[in-house]
């Protein structure tokens, strides 16, 4: 007699021992979870040569469910699948055998077996290979499964434990508690017609359109629980009935879907669509989605930007969605900053920032960043502690066209926002650290900059990067090109995106009469400069220095680096050389002014030095003192950085403040000559004006947007652009922010009350009457806008699609800005 043997499918394997044993005239008696067609391959000659086969699985299979089992069937996954190869079997489904191999064991389970289930799940059913033979018995139970891995055939991580006995007296028991379970009709249900189906589907063949649909099912499998149109609109009754819904085209629809799907899943989204595709409009129809829920929303914006949001929920003509009404918070960004006071009609001193269910925050690569701030908390502190982290649970839309920007890592605090700063808050996707996939994620993008032009494509940073990257962006963005909107949708139904037109560059010089001096001679001048009035701290004695480290210096990061006050001093000192150079470029009517203002400031520094020099107190120390005590305003210098005058060199700051000051008096001499009449650049603009409304690039339209990124050159082109117009009936105005706007369009004196064109909306509206519904908020107007002038306060979240032709007079130092201008106009629809 043979002793019995344990089958670990490492040392010794479960198939070695069913081929040893199996002869002609056996017969197989198997209870197991599982039957693949690739366990039969290995053993189909052994299996040709027996007489007949009987097969029971241990979990319900091709048999009706109840539906607690049909829930618990698709979090294990459908079993019945498993016929065709398990997840350790996928090297043997690449081999592309599985059609022969279905088709012969087809035929081989018709003649020689019969198949049947348990009706209902039983955890404890033992699994059981039995073999009859004429001479003797053997029995394989434990954990086997009649699947390549559960034989032994191919490696998995499985622990198996299957003891082996050998001989009819030892193993009998064994088969007749199987002849009982077979025999018992309330336990089991025959299902060997329903195997032979499935085989059947295996090696039928199938059109190309057929195995193409089932690729799709397959690879979308884990998104068909995602909300559709009909789940949404049918779960808050009303919603398909707003008028911000009827108000969106199909592709916004689609984003609004997309968005509460991903809000409901994983407690944020960030919409990323390209300008001009109505990411505001989206976000409030997602916002309406959660006021009829009751939910109570707040929108965080840009303070140039708050008008976008406020005009929504007033009971004002202006507002197109005003039967919507809209009942959202709107606070501005640096409201984070403050503890006091009011933000429109909000009192921040009583306001319970934690009891809000929805955030949406407009321009949200504004957080991007977390810089250190000694002595107070960030407003990317104050946002996650007092608003996700505290109170109900906050659910957080950001809405940004560039939400990575510089780098990778740019989105980090973004989904800090969403996952409330849990670095494994994707775990059940897939994702187990978020700060692992974004470092890894800027390490390849390092190498990829670094490769040669030839071979910096997209496609090769898309092979660089790690997926896990993408289905990171992927869990928590919504992003849409211009060219995607093209490519996937109807644009008979939405409309087209206007003809770009090949963009023109102009090189005016400065002075017509070209007497001022060239920039590169400006450029070396700027340079000299010292600007010691803004790096006060450089001329603090030496032995005064440790003192102010301690008051001004902080410790940061993980590695405990420190932030030096001097340093940021410095690299403030070359931003407004740098800044000097941009205003020269914007306009030399800017340039003039800044070179005033910090003239101004200079003079007054060297008359606090003056006043100060033979001054001493003893008892003074920065370490000691409220720097914001009004008392000692007259014995310091600077704004949030103060410094004790007596703690100065002051006789060195004072030279170096008045060499300062002569180099700047001798360029302003020079910027104050150029007048407007000899200003070469306003000349140049005036003759594109010109053209524009003798040759429009569309019949009679003789709109205009000037851009430029400073108030006091968009002021000093107003001034010399609206009457020059305005006598040929084409009317200008001016927005660079709130209530500093206006315009010289007629206003009948019946309307002076109603239209106030310090207000943005209504500038807008009077500019652009089409896009902006004109005719219903103001129908007695029929004179329009036709030029304006605007700093970025308007670069984003606004629709001026009248307008067909655009200039940039200056250029941002952002280029993204300049993409944002374009989207005012170059957008979707009329």
């Amino acid at each position: 007699m043979r002793p019995p043997k344990v089958l670990d499918n490492k040392k010794h394997r479960v198939v070695d021992e069913i081929k040893k044993e199996l002869k002609k005239g056996s017969k197989l008696s198997i209870i197991s979870a599982y039957f693949t067609i690739y366990a039969y391959a290995e053993l189909k000659k052994e299996l040709s040569k027996i007489d007949n086969m009987r097969f029971i699985f241990t979990e319900p299979t091709f048999v009706n469910k109840g539906k607690e089992l049909i829930r618990e069937y698709y979090i294990e996954r459908n079993s019945e699948k498993k016929i065709s190869g398990n997840e350790f079997e996928i090297k043997l489904r690449n081999e592309m055998k599985q059609a022969a191999i279905a088709k012969e064991c087809a035929q081989w389970l018709e003649s020689k077996a019969e198949f049947k289930s348990l009706k209902q799940a039983n955890p404890a059913q033992p699994r059981l290979v039995y073999i009859e033979n004429p001479e003797d018995n053997v029995s394989i139970n434990g954990t086997v499964d009649f699947t390549s891995d559960g034989l032994g055939i191919t490696p998995s991580n499985r622990l198996d434990s299957n003891m082996c006995l050998y001989g009819k007296d030892y193993t009998i028991g064994f088969l007749q508690s199987f002849n009982e379970l077979w025999e018992d009709d309330t336990a089991v249900q025959d299902v060997k017609d329903k195997v032979l189906e499935q085989m059947r589907i295996l090696y039928k063949e199938n059109t190309p359109e057929f195995i193409y649909f089932v690729t799709l099912y397959n690879i979308f499998y884990d998104y068909l629980d995602e909300l559709t149109e009909d789940n949404i609109v049918k779960s808050r009754t009303g919603f398909k009935e707003t008028q911000i819904w009827n108000k969106l085209y199909k592709f916004q629809k689609d984003a609004v879907m997309g968005a509460i799907d991903k809000i409901e899943k994983y407690n944020g989204c960030i919409i990323a669509d390209s300008v001009g595709l109505g990411k505001t409009f989206t976000a409030l129809a997602v916002i309406k989605y959660y006021e009829l829920r009751n939910d109570r929303v707040l929108v965080l914006a840009p303070k140039k930007l708050r008008e976008n949001w406020t005009i929504y929920t007033l009971n004002d003509k202006r507002n197109i969605f005003l039967a919507d009404r809209f009942n959202y918070d709107v606070l501005n960004h640096t409201d984070l900053s403050r503890t006091s006071g009011y933000s429109g009609e909000i009192n921040l001193a009583t306001l319970n920032w934690s009891n809000y269910d929805l955030v949406v925050i407009d321009e949200s690569h504004n957080f991007r960043n977390n810089p250190p701030v000694k002595g107070r908390i960030t407003r990317y502190q104050r946002f996650m502690n007092d608003i996700i982290k505290a109170g109900v649970k906050t659910k957080v839309l950001m809405l940004s066209a560039t939400p990575v920007n510089n780098r990778m890592n740019d989105i980090k605090n973004q989904i800090a926002f969403i996952t409330e700063g849990r670095d494994d808050a994707f775990k059940n996707v897939g994702l187990d650290s978020i700060e692992f996939i974004l470092r890894k994620a800027q390490t390849v993008f390092n190498r990829w900059s670094e490769l040669p032009d030839s071979e910096r494509t997209t496609e090769t940073f898309v092979n660089m990067m790690d997926v896990d990257y993408f289905k990171l962006l992927d869990t928590v963005t919504i992003a849409r090109s211009r060219k995607h909107i093209e490519k996937y949708y109807n644009l008979d139904e939405i409309g087209k995106f206007p003809t770009r037109l090949p963009p023109e560059n102009r090189y005016p010089i400065i002075d017509a009469k070209g007497e001022f001096p060239p920039i590169e001679e400006i450029n070396r001048l700027i340079k000299k400069l010292t600007l010691c009035v803004y790096s006060p701290l450089s001329y603090v004695l030496p032995e005064k220095r440790a003192a102010y480290e301690e008051k001004y210096d902080m410790v940061v990061g993980s590695h405990n680096s420190v932030f030096r006050q001097t340093d940021r001093e410095q690299s403030l000192v070359g931003l407004m050389r740098v800044g000097i150079l941009k205003r020269l470029e914007s306009s030399i009517n800017s340039f003039a002014l800044t070179v005033e203002n910090i003239l101004y400031k200079i003079e007054k520094a060297i008359e606090a030095v003056e006043q100060m020099q033979f001054d001493y107190d003893a008892e003074l120390d920065i370490n000691d003192i409220d720097i914001d005590d009004p008392e000692f305003d007259s014995l310091m210098f600077g704004n949030n950085v103060k410094v004790l005058l007596q703690d100065m060199d002051l006789i060195k700051w004072k030279q170096d403040l008045l060499l300062d000051k002569d180099k700047l008096e001798t360029i302003l001499l020079e910027a104050m000559n150029v007048t407007p009449d000899r200003d070469a650049k306003l000349i140049e603009l005036k003759t594109l004006i010109e053209n524009k409304i003798q040759n429009p690039i569309n019949p009679e339209n003789r709109k205009v947007i000037i851009f430029t990124a400073f108030a006091d050159t968009a002021r000093y082109l107003y001034e010399n652009l609206a009457d020059h117009f305005a006598n040929r009936g084409i009317y200008s105005a001016i927005v660079t922010g709130s209530g500093d706007n206006y315009s010289n369009l007629p206003i009948p004196n019946g309307l002076k009350k109603s239209i106030k064109m310090s207000d943005i909306n209504t500038v807008l509206t009077l500019f652009s009457p089409i896009s902006k519904e004109c005719s219903k908020v103001y129908p007695e107007v029929s004179e329009y806008i036709d030029i304006l002038i605007a700093t970025d306060c308007i670069s984003e979240g606004q629709n001026l699609q009248d307008c067909d032709y655009l200039i940039n007079y200056d250029i941002h130092w952002n280029p993204v800005r300049i993409i944002q201008r374009f989207g005012r106009i170059d957008r979707i629809g009329l």
